[in-house]
């Protein structure tokens, strides 16, 4: 999995969208991320010195067949990038439809 900046990440997407229009869809995920790269360790072995995060970020990652794209956005850049998505999914011509869990 590519980690982009967030500019680079949307013109990225852009891509993905334009190839699914034919065929194909694309899958995106956003997660709440607070920096940690490793697992928290269990209650019963001495934990590493693991850092409290200073801010919360979101991960936001896209799927299209086997490429894989993802960005880290900041709390400070949440604002610009949810415009920026949005006049991005408004562009797009092709349906959106959401993926209902049961």
């Amino acid at each position: 999995m590519v980690l982009l900046e967030n500019d680079s990440f949307l013109s990225e997407l852009t891509k993905f969208f334009q190839k699914a229009r034919l065929n194909g869809s694309v899958t995106m995920t956003f997660k709440r991320y607070d920096g940690r790269d490793r697992p928290i360790p269990r209650p019963d072995k001495p934990p590493d010195k693991l850092p409290e995060p200073h801010e919360h970020m979101c991960l936001v990652k896209a799927k299209f067949r086997s490429k894989k794209i993802s960005t880290v956005i900041h709390q400070k850049d949440i604002n610009k990038f949810q415009v920026a998505y949005s006049s991005l999914l408004k562009r797009q011509p092709g349906r959106i439809e959401e993926i209902k869990e049961t």
